[in-house]
């Protein structure tokens, strides 16, 4: 029954922009007055819908909020008396309208300062779903992602998924979940759940896993701002820090990652002069300061990665040791391929192609990466340092055929056809 963005579209008008925006805001007021997910979603998605259709013949409305809460809220209760009329039982009925603190406010009062979508991230990320539950459903709910995107972001089938986020939405609808912000030991319980959820966003919108685009500047903007608004909770959690200083740093290149006929542009190539140097000032004093005040994660040793890419004052100048050690210390924390593999590219730049060669093809048999289009990629580029020309043709084609995004096909066949034609001159 719900509905969604299709996952190709970017917004492109502030009206479309203003409705990715309050999208999430609405969906939890409405969850705050009626404690309903699932249904609760379908109705603001039809609000979503009407608004995309009206706004842009009517205007915008003085208060958007306030109206896409009201259409929203009638076309919920609409849904709910239907319900109520098929259930007709007492006990079903009573579920509709929860105590007076769950409540939004009247849509016809001023909004507050207060924002329900951090109240929304953390009630995704309840204990009471699995992990797997709270990061879909928080994709699907908070991110705007489509469950096909969701699906590929886990690596998963998209009917699997499906059967994921709905079973989340079932598990809050029966729970009776409170929506309210989590305090003192159930907060840090989902802090976890919450960063990993954002992380995703931003990786989806820094590099789309579908459309014709490589980036979706909504989806990191939104995890930006999410991601501090957490940090505001827990300003003295390393992790926290960690996690807004790597995507500071990593969208730093944004302007640079893209040529003028859109085509995506690798970071060896990149102007650096385009990159934005107030953000990569903000994440490197976030990072530095972060290292220093405890044990040290994931998200803090990726972004410190991030800072010696950022702070190299050309791709020459990289300090390509440094990076190596600290993949080596990552991959003590995790078994995860795609770790794995952005170590064996760092080997290869830093103690040269035929050991990260190896290392590659140790990850050859990894199910997790089996249909993943960076493994061949990052073969067919040092296979093409090492001067292999066939084998790294045939590397960027299979890379290009699993890759789903339109801007990195067209790179990677790019690449191979370079590739195809006569060598260069020796020298």
């Amino acid at each position: 029954m719900s509905r969604t963005w299709p996952a190709d579209t970017v917004p492109e008008t502030p009206a479309e922009d203003l409705l990715r925006e309050l999208a999430p805001q609405v969906l939890g007021a409405l969850v705050r007055r009626y404690g309903h997910f699932d249904t609760a979603e379908d109705a603001v998605q039809e609000a979503l819908i009407a608004a995309a259709e009206g706004w842009p013949r009517d205007g915008v409305p003085d208060n958007p909020r306030g109206w896409l809460i009201t259409v929203a809220s009638r076309r919920l209760t609409d849904l709910l008396r239907r319900e109520q009329a098929r259930m007709r039982r007492e006990d079903t009925v009573a579920r509709w309208v929860l105590p007076e603190q769950w409540r939004a406010p009247a849509a016809d009062r001023p909004p507050t300062d207060a924002d329900d979508t951090l109240i929304l991230l953390f009630l995704c990320c309840h204990p009471s779903l699995s992990a797997a539950s709270q990061i879909a459903l928080t994709l699907r709910a908070v991110g705007g992602l489509s469950t096909a995107e969701v699906a590929r972001a886990f690596l998963v089938p998209e009917a699997t998924m499906t059967r994921r986020i709905s079973r989340g939405k079932q598990r809050i609808r029966d729970s009776g979940l409170r929506f309210a912000p989590p305090t003192g030991p159930e907060r840090a319980g989902r802090l976890a759940a919450v960063l990993h959820v954002l992380y995703l966003i931003f990786t989806e919108g820094y590099a789309r896993t579908a459309g014709p685009g490589l980036l979706r500047a909504d989806l990191t903007a939104e995890a930006i701002r999410l991601t501090r608004l957490v940090r505001r909770l827990v300003p003295e959690d390393p992790e926290v820090t960690g996690l807004l200083a790597l995507m500071l740093l990593a969208d730093a290149r944004a302007p640079a990652r893209i040529g003028p006929h859109g085509e995506l542009v690798p970071m060896a190539e990149q102007d650096r002069s385009r990159w934005r140097a107030d953000q990569i000032a903000e994440g490197v004093e976030l990072i530095t300061g972060a290292l220093p005040r405890g044990v040290v994660g994931a998200y803090q040793l990726q972004a410190a990665i991030a800072a010696v890419h950022d702070e190299a004052p050309s791709a020459a100048a990289t300090d390509w040791a440094q990076i190596t050690a600290l993949y080596e210390v990552l991959l003590g924390m995790s078994d995860n391929p795609v770790v794995a593999l952005n170590h064996a590219v760092a080997v290869a730049m830093s103690r040269g192609a035929p050991a990260g060669l190896a290392l590659l093809a140790d990850l050859a048999d990894d199910p997790r990466l089996a249909d993943d289009p960076r493994l061949p990629a990052a073969r067919a580029h040092l296979w093409e340092r090492e001067g292999e020309r066939v084998a790294a043709r045939e590397a960027y084609r299979m890379a290009a055929a699993r890759s789903t995004n339109l801007a990195q096909q067209r790179y990677l066949n790019a690449r191979a056809e370079r590739l195809a034609g006569d060598p260069p001159p020796a020298g």
